[in-house]
């Protein structure tokens, strides 16, 4: 039997999560008459690591690639866009609305042992796919110091 690797903050991230999601569903979307549910919305999205890097994958179906915005700042990945009611279609031919439309935002702490410069993104069948390369790990160096 191997030995698991536990991590604390795992569970508090995860939660974290899911509590920020139970207020944006809750508080950020509001159902305007005959126009189903607007405001904020969050995509959903699959984190996981390789031995090269960090990938995140986000659901964004509908979003045009002009309407996604991503950026770093202080470690910060921000990933923002919005999703536009098609136009071409009178509000009053709906039958049904469903889908949520406005803008959203999301936001990932990186870790300092990713290249943040070199951030690959691409977006295909409505998933965008963010690959965050590691950089290559130093060991620490000793260094020893006399004394006077």
């Amino acid at each position: 039997m191997g030995i698991a690797h536990w991590d604390p903050f795992k569970d508090l991230i995860t939660l974290q999560d899911r509590m920020n999601r139970m207020f944006e569903d809750s508080l950020g979307r509001t159902r305007e008459e005959g126009r189903g549910i607007s405001g904020t919305w969050t995509p959903l999205v699959d984190i996981y690591e390789t031995k090269d890097s960090i990938v995140i994958k986000a659901e964004v179906p509908g979003v045009e690639r002009g309407d996604l915005s991503i950026e770093v700042k202080d470690n910060l990945l921000i990933l923002r866009g919005e999703r536009k009611l098609e136009q071409d279609v009178k509000e009053e031919n709906y039958h049904c609305l469903e889908r949520s439309y406005g803008h959203f935002a999301r936001s990932f702490s990186l870790p300092n042992t990713v290249q943040a410069d070199k951030i690959n993104a691409t977006l295909k069948n409505g998933v965008l796919e963010l690959t965050i390369p590691k950089t290559t790990e130093v060991s620490p160096k000793q260094v020893k110091i006399d004394i006077s």
